[in-house]
């Protein structure tokens, strides 16, 4: 039986193939998937992780939840982010996803 299931995976053989041929489009494959997907998603958490450590007091921040903020304090694990007036929420870092001095507020 494994004989047979060998025998069928490996299909006919030719004299001079070469093995590589029959691995480049595995090959081709993986490149064309490492520069689609992989790498820019490196590059945007790479980015992700620098602002969040560059945030200052003061900056416009929204959270993954889609809570709009000023930043009012910078712990280590923790940021402190004045929602209202008189209104703060900790919040964890890796909430904060961008900043939101792009966005026009209307009030």
């Amino acid at each position: 039986m494994n004989n047979l299931l060998n025998v069928l995976l490996m299909g006919p053989q030719t004299e001079g193939q070469n093995p590589l041929t029959s691995f480049l489009p595995l090959i081709l494959i993986v490149v064309v998937f490492y520069f689609f997907m992989i790498r820019p998603q490196m590059k945007r958490q790479k980015d992700l992780r620098k602002y969040r450590e560059s945030l200052q007091k003061g900056d416009k921040v929204i959270t993954t939840g889609g809570i709009y903020g000023k930043v009012n304090a910078i712990k280590e694990d923790h940021i402190l982010v004045e929602v209202d007036e008189n209104v703060k929420l900790r919040i964890d870092k890796s909430a904060i996803l961008k900043d939101s001095s792009d966005i026009s507020t209307a009030k």
